[in-house]
């Protein structure tokens, strides 16, 4: 896996304050996977999370944190 051709983002909630991460999307489908970078450190290590474990986590994050109206 090339980190150089995955389209990376961060959540549109995230502030400019360096403490992120991004994800992408491209290898859900073909290869079940979500990666995971730190958005400091572009050229860094990438960890890979199963696609069904992230859901989970985003789940989880947004029945602990859900939006204000």
């Amino acid at each position: 896996m090339t980190t150089q051709s995955l389209h990376w983002f961060k959540s549109s909630y995230s502030a400019n304050g360096g403490q992120c991460v991004e994800v992408t999307a491209d290898l859900i489908t073909s290869h079940g996977v979500v990666p995971v970078r730190d958005s400091k450190v572009l050229s860094g290590p990438v960890m890979t999370v199963g696609a069904s474990a992230f859901a989970g986590f985003v789940t989880g994050v947004k029945d602990t944190h859900p939006q204000t109206a």
